[in-house]
Formats: C-alpha cells, sequence, structure tokens
C-alpha cells in the first residue's frame, strides 16, 4: 500500500502568475513564495493562426532573488508550445524551493498572449 499525504479542509489551489497573465510581452513574472513542494505548472499561448512560446520555470532559496535584490534564478523545466490558434503543456514536479517565478523567453503569432498557472 502506497503512503498517502491529506490536508483535511484544504481544496487544491492554483496560481496565476502576475505580470505574465495573458502577456504579449516576453517578460518574467513576479515571483511567489512556492507553499508546497508539489506543484504543476501548465502553460497556455492563444492567438490566431501559428502560435509559439517558450516559458521558463525558475526558482530559488533566496530571500534577495524574492525581493528582486538580486537575480540568482535557477531554471527547473522549460515549457515549449506550438500550435494553431492554441496550444498547451506542462509538467509535475516535487521540489521544496521556496520562491517560484515564470519567464516567457518566446513568443511568436498574430495576437498570441501567454498565460502560466501553478497548481499546487
Amino acid at each position: 500500500m502506497a503512503d498517502m499525504f491529506l490536508k483535511s479542509g484544504e481544496q487544491p489551489r492554483y496560481f496565476a502568475f502576475s505580470g505574465v497573465t495573458s502577456t504579449t510581452a516576453v517578460a518574467a513574472s513576479s515571483s511567489i513564495y512556492k507553499e508546497s513542494p508539489y506543484s504543476s505548472f501548465q502553460a497556455i499561448v492563444t492567438g490566431t493562426g501559428a502560435v509559439t512560446a517558450a516559458i521558463d520555470i525558475q526558482v530559488s532559496n533566496e530571500t534577495d532573488t524574492f525581493n528582486g535584490v538580486k537575480a540568482n534564478w535557477i531554471t527547473i523545466g522549460t515549457i515549449s508550445l506550438s500550435g494553431t490558434t492554441t496550444a498547451t503543456d506542462g509538467f509535475t514536479t516535487v521540489c521544496p524551493w521556496r520562491y517560484v517565478r515564470a519567464n516567457v523567453t518566446a513568443r511568436s503569432g498574430t495576437s498570441a498572449t501567454v498565460e502560466i498557472i501553478m497548481g499546487v
């Protein structure tokens, strides 16, 4: 029998990364406190015709990086999207990093917007 973790009274939650929610720019989101080692990351690109996007999920344990004083981010995964009108992909991870952000490193397509969501 496998071990099971159940936190009573809590519903699964998700966080949209501010600064890159429905962004049309190549930019990093605001960093957020990652409250659980268990996380899922999903990126969605939407536009007209052919659309693409690349998103780095980046983490740090350093408070100065979280506060923007330093930039010591570590990329734990890259989501590459390509499709017609829309595309989505993601990954799950078990990693006890304290802080996380999403960094849109590439985006193309007519009216293409990118959204990144983290589930915990």
